[in-house]
């Protein structure tokens, strides 16, 4: 089972609401895009890479257009942790760990 955290929800209405300033069409299948990309991961859990800021084999991330889609292995679900612009200067403190 995958399951979104808050904050990666929050992360992802963030990506919807600016890029819809300039396109609602392309936010609307950006966001669809992003949520889709971790369909199935709860079967393949180590399908994504490692993220080499934390370097813990339970968080692995999945990448796509210019996102990276963070997400920690658990033993009954997947928590998806964030979705971060590839971009951006990750800290381990910017990830929130529990539900």
């Amino acid at each position: 089972m995958v399951k979104w955290t808050d904050h990666a929800k929050s992360q992802l209405r963030h990506i919807h609401d600016y890029i819809a300033q300039e396109s609602p069409l392309y936010a609307k299948r950006v966001t669809q895009a992003l949520v889709s990309c971790v369909t199935g991961v709860d079967q393949l859990p180590h399908i994504g890479r490692m993220v080499p800021e934390l370097n813990e084999d339970s968080v692995r991330e999945l990448s796509l257009y210019s996102y990276r889609i963070l997400y920690e292995i658990q033993p009954d679900q997947i928590h998806i942790l964030a979705v971060i612009h590839k971009r951006r200067d990750l800290q381990p403190n910017d990830i929130p760990r529990s539900l």
